[in-house]
């Protein structure tokens, strides 16, 4: 739908003026959120019988050489504890890193997000609206199912906190050999005074040049970005420049079929001297394969999503998780989700053929050389994967856990864990007798 509901245009999805709908999306999100904010609140503080399991559970605290840094029963519950609190986060290794490699990720998360479709429209001559969908096929079952399965094995292989961190660095090496799918690149279609010299044309030195004999007397102007494809396999800028008339037919998908048109080279069929209305379709058999990889590299980067999170909330004391995990957040958008588009952004930008003229300024880019753009995204994913490859092993091999005790030692044999000291006798006394 365009973006103006009320609105009618003549404009298509092919289109590259085409403005889709876009806040629909954020309404019904904000809509379903809200909805579903009621059930949640009527949830209590503490589910029944979690106090059983919080006695139980053993620690897996990274531990600190510093004794004065060790949390009491009632630290955090005051704002003079914030500085404490952050001097003994800053203290944690493990924590720090596992921040770190989170904010690669999310990198890497917006910046494919926000540049895939635009990677795929470029590779294989699709427009905006069907490479978008495409890649929300992509996103939505290996992200979601990523999210799902990753926490559904640490929590069927009941993993300890070195074991969650493994399992991160193993996924982040499998999608980091995924990564180099971008090596794949599908040339570039034909565009007169882009890539390829328009029919007849006597100078040709492979630069930006749209103008030529057949449309030198059309009066054609760039602000006007329309491409469509000629009888002669060849894209043009708009149907001016492909030196169309401006009579039309509708074809039978909706496309604008032009005739007449001067730069598009004569032949013997019925055919000959027309252009319709969108790009030229891209013979490029490498799509499957294209499409089969980047969702490895999605599934595998959104399976250690639940697991790095579960480190993080093991690697700290209980009663710093809460904070712990804004921290993180804090972290992770700062130093990942605002960067990641900009980053990714720069690079592709490097790779643009033909920008959009706005009064002699550079506006969106309508054009990439396919080779350049695979060759960057490969270079910027293979910074980030490595880089948080780095992160997750450096968290593994600087996590200190807490000793084991022989108590525990004996109860995990036995499938579970033991209770320490006497304040869990107390409490495990008292949940066990009420009265």
């Amino acid at each position: 739908m365009y973006t103006e509901l009320s609105s009618p245009t003549d404009l298509t999805p092919e289109n590259p003026l085409w403005v889709g709908a876009w806040w629909i999306g954020f309404l019904g999100a904000g809509a379903a959120a809200f909805l579903i904010s009621f059930p949640i609140l009527g949830y209590p503080q503490q589910l029944p019988g979690s106090q059983r399991y919080v006695v139980m559970r053993v620690s897996e605290a990274h531990q600190v050489k510093d004794d004065s840094h060790k949390p009491g029963p009632d630290f955090g519950k005051t704002i003079k504890d914030l500085p404490k609190s952050v001097l003994m986060l800053l203290k944690n290794p493990t924590f720090i890193f596992l921040c770190l490699a989170g904010a690669t990720e999310a990198t890497l998360i917006t910046g494919v997000s926000t540049f895939g479709p635009k990677f795929l429209e470029s590779q294989f001559s699709l427009s905006a609206s069907e490479a978008a969908t495409l890649f929300g096929y992509l996103v939505v079952p290996a992200g979601g199912g990523g999210t799902f399965l990753g926490g559904f094995i640490v929590n069927k292989l009941k993993l300890h906190c070195s074991g969650v961190i493994r399992f991160c660095v193993l996924c982040s090496l499998l999608s980091l050999i995924s990564i180099f799918i971008f090596l794949i690149s599908c040339p570039n279609m034909p565009m007169a005074g882009v890539t390829a010299p328009y029919i007849n044309s006597v100078l040709w030195e492979n630069s930006l040049n749209l103008s030529a004999a057949c449309n030198v007397d059309c009066g054609c102007v760039q602000d006007h970005y329309s491409p469509v494809c000629g009888a002669d396999g060849i894209m043009y800028y708009s149907p001016c420049y492909a030196g169309c008339s401006g009579t039309y037919t509708e074809h039978d998908n909706g496309k604008k079929v032009y005739q007449n048109c001067s730069c598009i080279a004569s032949n013997m069929s019925m055919d000959g001297e027309l252009a319709v209305s969108g790009k030229c379709s891209s013979s490029c058999q490498k799509m499957s394969l294209v499409l089969a990889f980047t969702f490895t590299v999605i599934l595998f980067t959104f399976l250690c999503s639940i697991p790095a999170l579960t480190a993080t909330l093991r690697c700290v004391s209980d009663s710093q998780r809460s904070f712990a995990l804004g921290i993180q957040w804090i972290l992770v958008r700062t130093l990942g989700g605002i960067p990641g588009p900009i980053a990714f952004g720069s690079m592709i930008d490097i790779s643009c053929l033909l920008w959009q003229n706005q009064s002699g300024q550079k506006g969106s880019c309508y054009m990439y050389q396919n080779s350049a753009m695979s060759s960057y995204m490969l270079i910027a994913g293979l910074v980030y994967k490595l880089l948080g490859l780095v992160f997750f092993l450096l968290a593994l091999l600087l996590y200190k856990p807490p000793p084991v005790s022989p108590a525990s030692s004996v109860d995990k044999a036995s499938g579970g864990h033991s209770v320490k000291g006497s304040q869990g006798e107390t409490l495990m006394s008292s949940l066990s007798n009420p009265s």
